[in-house]
């Protein structure tokens, strides 16, 4: 299982993206430009004591993400606030990788149209979204809990 960031802005939530990854035993990958400067000791610092232990890929851009190899065979499941299937109904398999959009934009339509499925966490009416890493730890765990991916981690 695979979390991704399209193009993240605020390096705090790559921080706690890095975690989640480290923690859950999932990939992360990291697809660039950042809104930041992206930086081996800007990725140290956001990164904390959790780096060592996280599986990180960074990408030059959407395309190289798209071929990676450990991308291939994978699915491409898009976390957004209006995705067409809600996260809990959705059958999830270890080699899905699960990415979310900017933090400030949002996704754009080359995300939409690489995905094979968009997923939503439904939520309140009026209120917009959540913070993108908490929408990845909800949709990763459900994820996780349906392949099995939980028992691995003892």
């Amino acid at each position: 299982m695979r979390l991704a960031l399209y193009q993240p802005d605020i390096p705090q939530n790559l921080g706690a993206a890095i975690r989640l990854a480290a923690c859950l035993g999932a990939a992360l990958d990291i697809i660039e430009p950042c809104g930041f400067p992206l930086t081996a000791s800007a990725l140290k610092r956001a990164a904390m004591d959790y780096g060592a232990h996280a599986k990180i890929a960074r990408h030059a851009s959407f395309t190289t993400f798209l071929s990676a190899p450990e991308r291939i065979g994978g699915r491409l499941v898009l976390v957004e606030t209006d995705g067409a299937i809600p996260f809990g109904d959705f059958a999830y398999s270890s080699g899905d990788t699960l990415i979310l959009g900017r933090e400030s934009a949002g996704s754009p339509g080359e995300l939409y149209e690489a995905a094979e499925v968009s997923v939503r966490i439904p939520m309140v009416r009026g209120l917009r979204s959540l913070n993108v890493v908490t929408a990845g730890a909800v949709v990763l765990t459900e994820a996780m809990r349906q392949t099995g991916a939980w028992e691995k981690l003892d």
